[in-house]
C-alpha cells in the first residue's frame, strides 16, 4: 500500500511513506468530474509533539487512501525514521518548512496531483498546517486535528504587518536564533515533582506510555523545544486570515493541553476567510489517537469525506 521515500529538507533528509490508492480504492468522484490522467490528489500528513509516524497517523493515512488519495506521511526532522541533528529538537519554523518541502518533493511526482495538495497535521502540526496554508498558495485543503495554536491569543495585527514578517520568516529568515529553549527533558512523566516534563497532563502520559510508543514505533521519550528570536512571533493565531485554501478544524472542547487552548483554536476558526468546516469532537487531547476506537472513526471519517468534498 506504500513505499518508503525520503526528500531533503533544511539541510537534511526527511523520510517517509508514499501511499498510493490502488485499483481496490473507492472512486468517490462524481461523473462529471474526471481525473487528469492517472494522477491523483494528496494528503501530505506529519505527526504531533514527538511522535512518529506508527503511533497512529499511520491509520489515518489509510483510510485517505482508501477513499482515493494518494497520502506523503513522514516523520518530522530530528525524530523518528528521518534524519537530523540534534535529534529530539522541534523548531516549529523548521518542521513548516519541512511542509513546504514536502509539498516541493510530491509535485516533482508524475504521479500526484500537484493542483490537489492538501496538509494534515495534529497537535503542534495542526498549528503548522494553518502556518503554511496562509503562506503557500500551493495548498488547496487543510485538515487541523485538534490544533495547538498556543495558549494564548496571537498580538493583534490589524494591518497585516505581524503576517507579512511572519511569512518572510517562513520563506527564507534566519531561524537558527536560540529565544526560548525548554529542555533537554522527557515528552512525558508521571511525577512532575521529581521529574518534569514537556507535556504534562496525565493523559498524555498514558497516551504516549501505555499507547502510542509501543515496541518498533522509534519514538524516544526526550525532547528539546527550540523558539527562536524572530521578527514577528510564531502564532498560528496570526496566519489564519491569511488562509484562502477550505480548511477543516476538528477541536476538543474539553482540551486538557494548555498549548492547545480550545479557545485560542476557536479564534484562529473564526478568523478564517475561506471556506470552512468545524467539528468539535469529544476525547480531550488525545481521544481521537486511540485506533480502533469509534473516536478514531469518527475524526478519520469525517476528514475523509471533507476531503473528498473539496479535492475529488
Amino acid at each position: 500500500m506504500f513505499r518508503d521515500v525520503a526528500f531533503p529538507s533544511e539541510g537534511t533528509t526527511i523520510r517517509g511513506r508514499l501511499y498510493f490508492p490502488g485499483e481496490g480504492a473507492r472512486d468517490h468522484r462524481p461523473p462529471n468530474r474526471k481525473r487528469s490522467g492517472h494522477s491523483a490528489p494528496i494528503v501530505i500528513m506529519a505527526h504531533g509533539t514527538s511522535a512518529t509516524i506508527t503511533m497512529v497517523a499511520d491509520h489515518y493515512a489509510e483510510v485517505f487512501c482508501d477513499a482515493g488519495f494518494a497520502v506523503l506521511l513522514y516523520d518530522h526532522r530530528n525524530f523518528g525514521m528521518s534524519d537530523g541533528e540534534p535529534r529530539g529538537e522541534i523548531n516549529p519554523w523548521v518542521q513548516a518548512r519541512g511542509y513546504r518541502d514536502a509539498i516541493d518533493y510530491v509535485s516533482s511526482l508524475p504521479e500526484i496531483d500537484k493542483s490537489r495538495v492538501a496538509l494534515w497535521g495534529d497537535s503542534f502540526s495542526a498549528g503548522q498546517v494553518l502556518v503554511v496554508g496562509a503562506c503557500d498558495e500551493r495548498v488547496k485543503a487543510i485538515v487541523s486535528q485538534i490544533p495547538a495554536c498556543g495558549p494564548t491569543m496571537p498580538p493583534p495585527d490589524p494591518d497585516g504587518t505581524l503576517f507579512a514578517a511572519l511569512k518572510r520568516t517562513f520563506d527564507k529568515g534566519d531561524v537558527s536564533i536560540p529565544g526560548a529553549v525548554t529542555g533537554p527533558l522527557p515528552v512525558v512523566s508521571f511525577d512532575q515533582h521529581g521529574t518534569p516534563s514537556l507535556l504534562t497532563p496525565i493523559s498524555a502520559y498514558r497516551w504516549f506510555i501505555e499507547y502510542g510508543g509501543r515496541h518498533g514505533t522509534r519514538w524516544e521519550n526526550w525532547v528539546t523545544r527550540v523558539i527562536p528570536k524572530t521578527p514577528a512571533p510564531y502564532h498560528p493565531g496570526i496566519c489564519a486570515p491569511h488562509i484562502n485554501a477550505p480548511t477543516l478544524m476538528m477541536i476538543a472542547p474539553e482540551d486538557e493541553m494548555a498549548g492547545a487552548n480550545p479557545a485560542v483554536a476557536r479564534a484562529a476558526y473564526d478568523g478564517i476567510p475561506a471556506k470552512k468546516e468545524l467539528i468539535e469532537i469529544a476525547g480531550g487531547h488525545f481521544g481521537l489517537l486511540h485506533y480502533p476506537s469509534d473516536l478514531f472513526d469518527r475524526a478519520a471519517h469525517g476528514q475523509r469525506d471533507f476531503l473528498i468534498r473539496i479535492l475529488l
